[in-house]
C-alpha cells in the first residue's frame, strides 16, 4: 500500500461530496493513519460523515485562520504521534460578494477574507506543523481550480487561488531543503458544497466532460482523491512546487470538439 504507516492530517472533510472525504478515504485503503480537522458549527457534520470512512478517524477543531488552534493541533499530534508525514490543506472561503460576476464592485474586507482564508492558511498551517514534519520531512497538498485562467464568476476566489498556487511553489523552495514536497491539485469541477455554493457554478461545468478527452463525471472525486494519496507518498517523493491537473484532460485542449455531420 503507497501509504502504509504514514501519519496524516486532513482538513476540509464536510460532506461525503468533499474533495477531503475522497482523499481521507484514499488514504486509509492506502494503510495511511488519519485525523481530521473541523471548527465551529461544521465539527458535527464532519463528525457524522467521518462515519463513512473505512476506519474510525478522530477529529480535532482547528479554525485555520487563529493561530492559537494550530497550535493546539499541533502539540496534540506530537503527543500522539510525535511526527507527521503530511497534511492536506482544502480549506478556503469568499464571501458572497466576491463571486459570481462582482469583481469590479467587491469591497477590501471581502478580498481581505477570502485571501487570508484561501491563501494564507496554507502558510499558517505549514509554520505551525513544520516542529512534526522537518526532521524526516513529508508532503503537503493543497487543492486548486487552475488560476491560470480568468473563469466565468470564480472572481477572487480565482484570484486567490493565483496566490495559492504562487505560495506553493515558494514554500516549495523554502521547505524543500528539509524534505518537505509541496504540491497543489487543480481539481475539475465537482458538486461539493463549495461547488455549489459559486454563484452560476454550471457556466463553469457545463461542456466540461464533452471537452475532456477523458471524460469527467462532476460527481465523483475519487479520482482526485487518489492523485493526492499519490503526492502524499513516497513515490511522488521527486515532485515538488507542481500543480498537478486532475480534470479530465481538460486544461490541454484549446476547444471543445467540432460534431461530425450526422451526429445527433
Amino acid at each position: 500500500m503507497l501509504l502504509e504507516g504514514k501519519k496524516l492530517l486532513v482538513t476540509g472533510v464536510l460532506t461525503r461530496e468533499s474533495i477531503a472525504f475522497a482523499v481521507a478515504r484514499s488514504a486509509q485503503e492506502q494503510g495511511a493513519e488519519i485525523v481530521l480537522t473541523s471548527f465551529g458549527r461544521a465539527m458535527s457534520l464532519t463528525e457524522k460523515t467521518a462515519r463513512r470512512l473505512p476506519a474510525p478517524v478522530d477529529l480535532l477543531e482547528m479554525d485555520a485562520n487563529d493561530p492559537a488552534q494550530i497550535q493546539a493541533v499541533s502539540d496534540e499530534l506530537g503527543r500522539r504521534w510525535d511526527r507527521l508525514d503530511g497534511f492536506v490543506h482544502a480549506i478556503a472561503f469568499a464571501p458572497k460578494d466576491a463571486l459570481g460576476g462582482n469583481l469590479l464592485q467587491t469591497p477590501w474586507e471581502s478580498v481581505s477574507a477570502s485571501m487570508q482564508t484561501s491563501v494564507f492558511s496554507l502558510k499558517a498551517i505549514a509554520s505551525g506543523l513544520l516542529p512534526l514534519l522537518r526532521e524526516h520531512g513529508g508532503s503537503i497538498v493543497s487543492l486548486t481550480f487552475d488560476a491560470r485562467i480568468a473563469w466565468p464568476i470564480y472572481d477572487w476566489m480565482g484570484v486567490a487561488k493565483a496566490g495559492l498556487e504562487s505560495l506553493t511553489r515558494y514554500l516549495a523552495r523554502d521547505l524543500g531543503p528539509s524534505g518537505i514536497r509541496v504540491n497543489t491539485v487543480s481539481a475539475g469541477p465537482l458538486r461539493t458544497i463549495a461547488g455549489k455554493g459559486i454563484p452560476g457554478f454550471e457556466a463553469i461545468t457545463e461542456g466540461w466532460s464533452a471537452r475532456s478527452p477523458l471524460g469527467w463525471d462532476v460527481t465523483d472525486a475519487a479520482p482526485v482523491g487518489d492523485t493526492v494519496a499519490f503526492l502524499l507518498s513516497d513515490l511522488a517523493r521527486g515532485i515538488t512546487g507542481e500543480m498537478i491537473h486532475v480534470d479530465g484532460g481538460y486544461h490541454a485542449i484549446g476547444a471543445a470538439p467540432v460534431p461530425t455531420p450526422g451526429d445527433a
